[in-house]
């Protein structure tokens, strides 16, 4: 049977990020994708123009049953209101489903700019004891921990769990990731150069991960084949909005 895997996350109308694009991913993995809501936005690809946030206890209401039907181990968690939210849901979602992995794509602001929320590290600290692999990339690990540098961010986060420092802002390493998984350290080189940008490109990677990761492969494996699959997903189109093939 193919593996079930679920979602929580922004709803995007373009269907380029969020919640969309993550079940997008998912099916092209070959896994069954749930998907829970935890905000309506209003954007094209390439304008940010609000936000609605929901509720925890209405992110719940759609959660909890699915995780009473369906074996669920792995959750991407992407955009909410605040961190105190998922200090209120994950810990109702395992338990519900012990066990259950949430990989979180720590999304601080839009690529168009808009700001979600400026939480700092003492507040993000108590949610990422229930993460198993956080996505930031440098700035984002920057703002998450205080710290003025993206490695030694990702090294202080990594002793709470994993982190895969992307590549993307990286002023030392463009292009590469990087996976601190607590004393170790696994770099993942560049492929391509001069690849086109992609709207979401960040939510398509962190459920390109957890669908691997649902499929079966170790952390730094599935980190590879989420990198991977980002590439084709960036190479697809010339356009913002890419297109999913596995």
């Amino acid at each position: 049977m193919e593996p079930y895997v679920m979602s929580l996350a922004g709803l995007d109308p373009t269907g380029g990020a969020g919640l969309l694009a993550d079940i997008k991913t998912f099916e092209a993995h070959r896994l069954n994708g749930l998907g829970v809501c935890t905000a309506l936005t209003a954007q094209t690809d390439d304008e940010f123009l609000g936000v609605e946030w929901i509720p925890p206890e209405k992110i719940l209401a759609q959660a909890l049953p699915l995780l009473d039907k369906f074996p669920v181990q792995f959750c991407k968690v992407g955009i909410v209101a605040h961190p105190g939210v998922l200090l209120e849901v994950l810990p109702a979602l395992r338990n519900a489903r012990p066990g259950i992995q949430f990989i979180l794509d720590s999304v601080l602001k839009a690529s168009a700019g808009y700001v979600f929320h400026t939480a700092v590290f003492s507040q993000w600290e108590m949610v990422l004891d229930y993460i198993a692999l956080l996505t930031p990339n440098y700035e984002e690990a920057i703002a998450m921990s205080g710290l003025p540098c993206g490695e030694s961010a990702a090294r202080k986060m990594a002793s709470k769990c994993a982190i895969l420092l992307k590549g993307g802002h990286r002023p030392d390493k463009p292009g590469w990731d990087s996976l601190f998984c607590g004393n170790e350290l696994v770099d993942f080189a560049p492929v391509a150069t001069n690849v086109p940008a992609k709207h979401g490109s960040g939510c398509v990677l962190s459920a390109a991960i957890t669908a691997s990761l649902a499929k079966g492969l170790s952390l730094a494996e599935a980190c590879k084949a989420g990198k991977d699959y980002t590439l084709r997903y960036l190479q697809s189109s010339e356009g913002l909005l890419g297109r999913h093939a596995f």
